[in-house]
């Protein structure tokens, strides 16, 4: 692999492990929608850096999304349940973002950050 994959890669994890350090600091502090978002950051860019590996990669979340099902869940690589968690967090992450009367619950925002847990690792 070029060196400036492996670059990007180690950019991307330390990026996610960023955001999920975030995502947990928000939750310890009842920003339940913004805990659900980060734990979702954390989750696209490590899904980034896994798609670096193939050196493939899109900026359009449905596209990396599709892509690592292509890629990864399809063949076997990973389980269909990081699948479900992957798309789960998009939709919980359009939803605190983009609706207006949507309230992220501390429940919601929990399993969110707990399945980004489980993603990134």
């Amino acid at each position: 692999m070029q060196p400036e994959f492996v670059a990007l890669i180690t950019y991307r994890v330390e990026k996610a492990e960023a955001d999920l350090a975030t995502a947990q600091q928000l939750l310890a502090s009842d920003r339940y929608a913004q805990a659900a978002n980060r734990a979702y950051y954390a989750m696209f860019h490590v899904t980034r850096a896994l798609l670096a590996q193939y050196e493939t990669d899109s900026k359009r979340h449905s596209t990396v999304i599709g892509k690592f099902h292509q890629l990864f869940v399809k063949t076997g690589i990973v389980s269909i349940e990081l699948n479900a968690i992957l798309n789960n967090a998009f939709q919980t992450r359009l939803k605190c973002d983009y609706d207006d009367f949507y309230v992220a619950s501390k429940f919601d925002a929990q399993k969110q950050v707990e399945n980004a847990v489980i993603f990134v690792n």
